[in-house]
C-alpha cells in the first residue's frame, strides 16, 4: 500500500487545466475556416469542385457550410489565391444550424448557454446518453478521450450514462443509418423531458462523407431533427467537444 501511495506522488497531477489554460494543440490541427473574399478569384470555382461533401456553394454568395465540412483542406490546397485557410481556433460549437453556414468575413456565432430552468437543471450535473448511429468510430474515440485522466470530463459534472432514462441529453454520432433510425427514435422517446439533443460530428449534422449513400438520410438535417447543440468536425477534437458542452452549460 505504501508503494502505491509513493508511486502516485511521483506521478503527480496529469489532468490538464482547461478551462483555465488551453491545452497545446497539435501542429496539424485545423480549426475554424477563414474565407477572405478580397482574395477570391470570381468564377474560379476550384474549391467547390475539390470539396468532397459540397460544403462550399455560390448560392446567394459564397457559403462555407461547417455542418458539411470534413476539415480535409482540399479547398485550401487548390485555391490559387490562398483565399481559404484553417485557423487554430478550436471553438466550433453553436446552438443554431444556420450559424454553421459561414459567409466571407463572417463572425461565427459560438454556442450560447442554456436559459432559465434548463440552465438551473443542467449547469451543475449533466448526464449524456451516446447513440452511435452508424458512425466510423472516429467521433466515438475522441469522445472517449474526454473520460481519460488527461481530460477528466467528470470534474465538470458531465457524465455518460448507459440508460436513456437516466440521461439529460442524447448525443448523436454518425449519419443515422436506416438500421439505427428506430433505435434512435426509441432512445429519444425513453429519455425524460426536458431533454436536449446534441449532434456531434459532420456525419450527425448532415451525413458527412456518407450524405449520398442510400442506407442513410443525411444525419439530423435529413431527419429534420433540430439539435440543441451542433459540434462540427470529422472528427471534432476533444477540446472542441468539451468547449461546446461547457458553453452550453454556461461554464465558459
Amino acid at each position: 500500500m505504501l508503494n502505491i501511495l509513493l508511486s502516485r506522488l511521483r506521478q503527480g497531477y496529469h489532468t490538464n487545466k482547461y478551462s483555465v489554460e488551453t491545452p497545446e494543440l497539435p501542429l496539424r490541427f485545423r480549426g475554424l475556416p477563414r474565407f477572405i473574399s478580397d482574395l477570391c478569384t470570381k468564377g474560379c470555382g476550384k474549391c467547390m469542385t475539390a470539396c468532397p461533401t459540397k460544403a462550399i456553394s455560390k448560392r446567394k454568395g459564397i457559403t462555407f457550410d461547417l455542418g458539411k465540412c470534413l476539415f480535409c483542406s482540399a479547398c485550401m490546397d487548390v485555391c490559387p489565391t490562398h483565399a481559404i485557410d484553417f485557423s487554430r481556433d478550436h471553438r466550433l460549437a453553436t446552438r443554431e444550424r444556420n450559424n454553421l453556414k459561414l459567409k466571407p468575413d463572417h463572425h461565427f456565432g459560438l454556442a450560447e448557454p442554456l436559459e432559465g430552468n434548463l440552465h438551473k437543471l443542467f449547469s451543475k450535473s449533466f448526464s449524456i446518453r451516446v447513440v452511435s448511429a452508424g458512425g466510423c468510430n472516429g467521433c466515438e474515440v475522441d469522445l472517449n478521450v474526454l473520460q481519460t485522466l488527461a481530460w477528466d470530463i467528470n470534474r465538470f459534472g458531465i457524465d455518460f450514462v448507459t440508460s436513456p432514462r437516466h440521461a439529460d441529453a442524447i448525443l448523436i454520432i454518425g449519419p443515422i443509418t436506416q438500421n439505427m433510425q428506430l433505435a434512435l427514435k426509441k432512445t429519444i422517446a425513453a429519455t425524460p423531458d426536458p431533454k436536449l439533443i446534441i449532434a456531434l460530428g459532420t456525419c450527425a449534422i448532415s451525413g458527412g462523407i456518407y450524405a449520398d449513400h442510400p442506407e442513410q438520410r443525411g444525419g439530423c438535417d435529413g431527419h429534420k431533427l433540430n439539435a440543441d447543440l451542433y459540434i462540427p468536425g470529422c472528427p471534432p477534437h476533444p477540446l472542441t467537444i468539451l468547449d461546446g458542452l461547457l458553453r452550453l452549460l454556461g461554464r465558459v
